[in-house]
């Protein structure tokens, strides 16, 4: 059954179980956010996970509309990966059941473009598998690596102006099971309510 996205949104929020070394990262990360708002006119931040397909387009939609859901429109979000593969079906599945709107900006076979939007959406999000240096991301961008294979394989990346890693668990793994609708509502509902703590910081910070 589809959900209202701000419903899950706020829900995601209200139902956030997280350890205190956890809640002093995304503190430490909505800090050095709301200090590069009060420095710059605009702040990007990309999302990083090995193959794009499935943390790093969840966090990538979630911070998106966090930014409109918190009126932070000096905020753009964007994801990218250190391979290329597909914005995977059940992620976009997952995130449809919550309200998004997916609309084909280009087809292919291996890699199609989605035009994503919502309920008063102003500013709709682009989405497909890239590299995290790919064009389409603006530079220069705050990192935020969310699995522990990027994390080993992007010690360094030129165009982030900060790095953080702030891995999630794995989707994948339910793939093909029955468990598997579960386990991608879970991910994106930890990435949504996480994000929503940074973003809520964030706007009280600035």
């Amino acid at each position: 059954m589809a959900t209202n996205t701000e419903q899950f949104f706020k829900k995601s929020f209200n139902d956030l179980n997280i350890d205190a070394n956890r809640m002093e990262l995304l503190n430490e990360i909505a800090l050095f956010i709301s200090n590069e708002l009060k420095n710059k006119t605009k702040v990007n931040l990309n999302f990083i996970c090995t193959h794009n397909s499935r943390r790093s387009q969840l966090s990538q939609v979630w911070a998106s509309y966090a930014a409109f859901y918190y009126k932070l429109k000096n905020i753009d979000s964007f994801s990218g990966g250190t391979a290329v593969t597909a914005f995977y079906r059940n992620t976009v599945k997952t995130l449809q059941e919550v309200g998004f709107n997916f609309q084909i900006l280009e087809f292919s076979h291996q890699n199609p473009e989605y035009l994503i939007s919502y309920e008063n959406c102003t500013k709709p999000i682009i989405g497909f598998s890239k590299l995290y240096d790919d064009e389409h991301n603006k530079k220069p961008f705050i990192a935020i690596t969310t699995c522990s294979n990027a994390d080993e394989n992007c010690p360094f990346i030129s165009d982030a102006i900060k790095r953080f890693h702030l891995p999630f668990n794995d989707p994948k793994s339910s793939d093909g099971t029955p468990q598997q609708a579960e386990k991608y509502k879970e991910a994106s509902k930890q990435i949504a309510g996480e994000i929503h703590f940074i973003f809520k910081r964030v706007k009280e910070l600035i």
